[in-house]
């Protein structure tokens, strides 16, 4: 169960991130709170699984890198063991299942396009599978903020 207060720090942490030195003193300001208290209410959130990670989301591409969307298809007996190896490569996010033929989905970034292609190589080999990318065609940035107090629900 979200406290009220909960609910403001996961607005704040969503919208109002501060980039500082010390950016949780500065949201347990804005807060009204010790930031002791704010880092143990985060904890407790991450521990329940409402927030998986805090970190900043950089624009690969105008750094420079290069990303693409890879899909495989893995033995439902292996998946777990395979996302596992997916996931420990560095450059990899967004590791997930889905429902269908190509089941397991992950991003890759990379220097270059031909170091991306030296890591899936080196992927397939070592996993005994075949990894389908699927290059972006057009890239559509959409900022995703769930609202977390409850009367901005209301009717």
């Amino acid at each position: 169960m979200l406290t009220s207060l909960d609910r403001k720090i996961l607005d704040l942490l969503q919208n109002k991130f501060p980039i500082c030195t010390h950016p949780y003193s500065q949201l347990a300001d804005i807060l009204g709170i010790d930031e002791s208290y704010l880092l143990q209410r985060i904890q407790h959130l991450k521990d329940e699984g409402i927030i998986r990670r805090i970190g900043g989301i950089m624009d690969s591409r105008s750094l420079g890198f290069y990303s693409v969307l890879c899909a495989c298809e893995v033995d439902e007996e292996r998946i777990d063991q395979v996302a596992s190896r997916i996931s420990d490569e560095p450059g990899v996010t967004h590791n997930y299942r889905r429902n269908h033929r190509l089941n397991l989905w992950f991003t890759l970034t990379a220097p270059t396009q031909d170091k991306v292609q030296q890591i899936l190589r080196r992927l397939e080999d070592e996993l005994s599978i075949k990894i389908h990318t699927l290059p972006a065609e057009k890239v559509y940035k959409i900022k995703l903020s769930l609202p977390m107090q409850e009367d901005e629900y209301a009717d």
